[in-house]
């Protein structure tokens, strides 16, 4: 591990709107325990402590609207450490105050980037896998980890390598490659150069500042406003009134897609972007029939379901499911979800739906 002190930036501004109704807007999927027994965020913390001196090197990007839940989940994090952005900009612009903080207080520092609402299966080799990118970043490099892909996924996007990677050591980037369609997919599977873009950055923080400043100069110079606010004694007042006006790119298509040299370091560590009730079914227990539900539920000639039964009534309804397979079943104490595991993805146009209609108090 490099001798740079290092901090870590958690990204939990996100809004989940596949997981609903477990997820609201109030609740969004990081502050949810899924696929785990403690809440997204705080799990995503805990796998990277071991490598920090402490919670003071920890910082977490949320929103104003998700201040209150987000701090009482995290006890133990100091408050000036959560940067709660007054509307949504997308990555770069909180990873760009992040680093700002970050260079304050150690000039020299790296910080790793992680989006608060994956699952690690293996957090050991996980922490192996992070510290060689922080071993590259160190070296002055740009550096983000790839999962080696299982699968043709046509939900991630891909970073594509010069040569297929056989080991875990950082290679350079060629390019950042968008979501593509099965057929492209399949043929970055079979090529071994392509790997799943997970959305984890690590870099000197003041480098990352240098390259803001090359590749989206109005986010640069909004940043150098908000310094400017700090160094006079009112960041919050301009945070306040610059952060609205910063542009709203994501920190991909803003900076990585330009920089270079950019390293990728291979991993397999059993990750799961946990993007949807599909992904949640795949990480549950489930029985000998692959169903995932909950004591008392009752299933018969039912395969590969999951029941989701969030009710706070200590008198729940039971819940049956007789002759059908591969369903998704989510109660809530004001809504009721049920979908086809193949279309989980589509749980989303339910909170577009509601939101169109006025049923705001659903979302």
């Amino acid at each position: 591990m490099s001798s740079a002190p290092l901090y870590a930036l958690v990204l939990a501004g996100g809004a989940g709107t596949r997981f609903w109704p477990a997820s609201r807007g109030t609740r969004p999927k990081q502050l949810l325990a899924l696929g785990g027994e403690e809440p997204l965020l705080l799990r995503t913390i805990r796998r990277v402590l071991p490598l920090l001196s402490g919670w003071d090197r920890v910082m977490v990007a949320s929103g104003t609207h998700l201040a209150a839940p987000t701090a009482s989940m995290l006890v133990e994090l100091p408050p000036e450490n959560l940067l709660l952005e007054p509307t949504p900009r997308n990555t770069a612009p909180c990873i760009g105050w992040a680093a700002l903080r970050v260079v304050r207080r150690d000039p020299d520092a790296i910080v790793m980037v992680l989006p608060s609402d994956h699952h690690v299966g293996d957090e050991g080799r996980f922490r192996d896998v992070v510290t060689k990118a922080v071993a590259s970043a160190a070296d002055g490099v740009i550096t983000t980890i790839g999962i080696r892909p299982t699968h043709a996924e046509t939900g991630y996007g891909y970073i594509e390598i010069s040569e297929p990677a056989t080991g875990d050591e950082a290679l350079a980037v060629r390019r950042f490659v968008e979501k593509p369609d099965r057929a492209r997919a399949e043929a970055f599977v079979a090529g071994g150069r392509h790997l799943w873009n997970a959305g984890m950055f690590f870099f000197r923080a003041s480098e990352m500042l240098r390259a803001i400043d090359a590749h989206v100069p109005e986010l640069g110079a909004g940043l150098r406003a908000i310094e400017e606010g700090a160094r006079a004694g009112s960041e919050d007042e301009a945070v306040l009134r610059v952060f609205p006006s910063l542009p709203a790119v994501s920190i991909d298509r803003g900076v990585m897609e330009h920089v270079a040299p950019l390293a990728v370091v291979p991993g397999d560590f059993g990750w799961n972007d946990v993007g949807s009730w599909q992904s949640a079914w795949e990480l549950a227990l489930k029985d000998e029939h692959g169903n995932a539900a909950p004591p008392g539920a009752v299933l018969l000639d039912a395969r590969n379901n999951e029941i989701v039964d969030l009710r706070s009534s200590p008198n729940k309804r039971v819940i049956a499911l007789v002759g059908v397979d591969d369903l998704v079943v989510v109660e809530t104490d004001d809504a009721l979800l049920v979908v086809p595991r193949s279309r989980s993805q589509d749980v989303k146009d339910v909170v577009a739906a509601l939101k169109e209609r006025g049923d705001g108090g659903l979302t």
